[in-house]
């Protein structure tokens, strides 16, 4: 192995390659909202932003551009933006694919006979209105997150002496004042005392009116 392979392996260690993709609870679906979300959690997805809102049918056609000209692309719009529904940012590893496994074939009948666990034969109502949405492909996540959140970083999550550097300078300092507190206070329940001793001691703590908040939503 030369010595550029050798740097670029190493660069390549020094992240955590968590996959991000988009999920979609659609109008159909979004009263279900709860039980799907802790369907999605019990599988190992971790939900990092999400946003109600409903589509007007000009957005859902720049959506689902790549259906133009499609037999069924009048009546997927019209489907689509009839309701609220829920974007989603999940991930984990492989999130991707194992998101599309999850929700099953597009069809919901098709998906009520050969996947009879998935989230469309659980959710879905009929072949077109299937409950929910996920990405297709690493790349078409890419645009579909960026389509309902335009902020969203997407790069992997820093490991080795760059992740060490980071704790050391911006979580390490208050983790420690923390843990002196908790053996002051030596409370019951250890673990819990600590964890709200730090939500109410976080000095990255967003300021109310500057934050972003896990669900965004946005008028019709």
């Amino acid at each position: 192995m030369s010595s550029t392979e050798a740097n670029q392996n190493q660069e390549k260690s020094s992240y955590i390659l968590v996959e991000q993709t988009l999920a979609i609870i659609k109008p159909d679906a979004i009263a279900k909202t709860d039980e799907i979300e802790e369907i999605i959690l019990r599988h190992g997805f971790y939900i990092l932003r999400k946003r109600r809102m409903q589509l007007t049918p000009e957005q859902t056609s720049e959506f689902y551009a790549e259906h133009y000209g499609k037999m069924f692309f009048p009546s997927l719009i019209a489907y689509m933006s009839s309701g609220p529904i829920l974007a989603l940012i999940l991930a984990r590893e492989d999130a991707v694919t194992y998101w599309r496994q999850i929700i099953g074939p597009t069809q919901t009948s098709k998906a009520r006979d050969e996947a009879p666990e998935s989230l469309r034969a659980l959710f879905g109502t009929d072949n077109q209105k299937n409950a929910v949405h996920g990405s297709d492909s690493t790349n078409s996540a890419v645009r579909e997150i960026h389509f309902f959140f335009p902020d969203a970083i997407l790069d992997p999550l820093p490991t080795g002496q760059e992740a060490k550097d980071y704790l050391a300078r911006s979580v390490n300092p208050t983790l420690q004042k923390g843990l002196a507190a908790l053996c002051r206070q030596k409370p019951a329940e250890p673990i819990l005392w600590l964890a709200s001793w730090l939500l109410k001691n976080d000095p990255n703590r967003p300021k109310i009116g500057n934050s972003t908040p896990l669900i965004e939503e946005i008028a019709d």
